[in-house]
């Protein structure tokens, strides 16, 4: 039976962060546990996160990724130092790690990582999967686990990020730090359950862009010229803006149907664009010739409102039940770089305190990433620029 715990911490030197972070997680107890699942910004040593990690407790797993701040227990942060850890005990779980993950192989490496995982645990019902951020084909990944696992199974995770540059994110695995790479934890407690879901706050607006011509994930035409030339030419930028221009305010909107926006709040579902090569425009999921793309707006009431909507869902929908432990994705463009801090510490009190049992926050690991997997109409689906909630419930 899986037990879970977290801490957080903003401290310049990494060694001494993941010490800390253990320390107020495990009690000195070291012992107990048999995985640990970091978040750490981006002025971090990936490899200083596993080494210490392994010095400290040699026989747990360790896994990491690089992100553009956390959300813990003990709040939020967003400098270029922080880390934030979940630290599990038990042995109901396998783990699979893949390297040189890209958009056009993105089924055929999904489908690696299922594949070891179901050899090395049966009963296997939520899976946990970090990606690489950038140049990924999302909806591939999703549709390989569940070559394997079914529909039924639940995948939640986040894509891994920088500081809202595009240029690099990293995944880091025991004693290999990647920036191409992927891990899946496959949880198998028979008493745990995962409840998912996901919400943005922005509103499309204007003339939707169509996709002329696409390859995959790759979009190479808008309206009939260069992709990325038309792009930066509707967001009003000059041509030698870069993804991390583009990021904050150029969330693209893909239409949902009426019963998938009634749940979702929202009209639309967003994606983001995190590298281009040329103008080719690299987009999160597979995205067809005919989809037409909306420019949105953020509209900070909307985000306030959902929040609380989804929050009161999920405790509704569980019973009023206290979870033992969450795990939050949320897109760094919902972070301080479009919102002051006063905002952004608001929201994430209004996001953890429902969850509280007896005045305390449960374990809580968060991070401001690329991208977010939680479940729409009942499907496994990957979400851009929202706030992404995977609530684990004991039955």
């Amino acid at each position: 039976m899986l037990q879970f715990s977290s801490a957080s911490t903003r401290i310049v030197n990494t060694k001494r962060g993941v010490a800390e972070c253990l320390e107020v997680a495990c009690d000195g107890n070291y012992d107990a546990v048999d995985l640990l699942i970091f978040h750490a910004s981006i002025g971090h040593d990936f490899q200083d996160i596993l080494q210490e990690s392994k010095r400290l407790v040699p026989h747990a797993n360790v896994v990491a990724a690089s992100c553009c701040g956390v959300v813990g227990r003990e709040g939020v942060s967003e400098s270029m130092k922080d880390i934030a850890m979940m630290a599990i005990k038990g042995s109901d779980y396998a783990l699979a790690s893949t390297n040189d993950l890209y958009g056009h192989n993105s089924y055929e490496k999904a489908l690696e990582l299922a594949h070891s995982l179901v050899a090395q645990k049966q009963g296997i019902n939520m899976i946990y999967f970090l990606g690489s951020g950038i140049d990924i084909d999302n909806d591939l990944c999703i549709k390989a686990f569940e070559a394997v696992f079914g529909p039924e199974v639940t995948i939640f995770g986040a894509t891994s990020s920088d500081n809202m540059k595009g240029y690099v994110s990293y995944q880091a695995v025991n004693d290999t730090v990647y920036e191409h790479g992927a891990y899946a934890i496959g949880f198998c407690d028979p008493t745990l359950t995962v409840d998912t879901q996901a919400t943005h706050g922005f509103i499309a607006i204007g003339e939707p862009l169509v996709v002329t011509k696409s390859e995959g994930h790759i979009i190479k035409e808008l309206n009939g010229k260069p992709a990325w030339t038309e792009y930066l030419n509707r967001l009003g930028l000059n041509d030698k803006s870069d993804c991390g221009n583009t990021i904050p305010i150029g969330a693209l909107a893909e239409k949902l149907s009426p019963e998938l926006a009634k749940e979702y709040g929202n009209d639309h579902i967003l994606r983001v664009v995190t590298k281009h090569e040329g103008d080719n425009m690299y987009y999160a999921t597979t995205c067809p010739e005919g989809t037409a793309l909306w420019l949105t707006v953020r509209d900070e009431e909307v985000i306030f409102s959902e929040m609380e909507r989804i929050v009161q869902n999920i405790y509704s929908r569980n019973n009023h039940q206290k979870p033992i432990a969450v795990f939050h994705a949320d897109c760094l463009a919902r972070g301080r770089f479009l919102t002051d801090r006063i905002l952004k510490e608001e929201l994430v009190y209004k996001m953890q305190t429902p969850f509280y049992n007896e005045g305390n926050c449960p374990p809580w690991l968060g991070m401001y990433g690329f991208g977010e997997f939680a479940r729409l109409g009942g499907k496994n689906t990957y979400h851009n620029y929202t706030t992404a909630l995977y609530v684990i419930y004991r039955n």
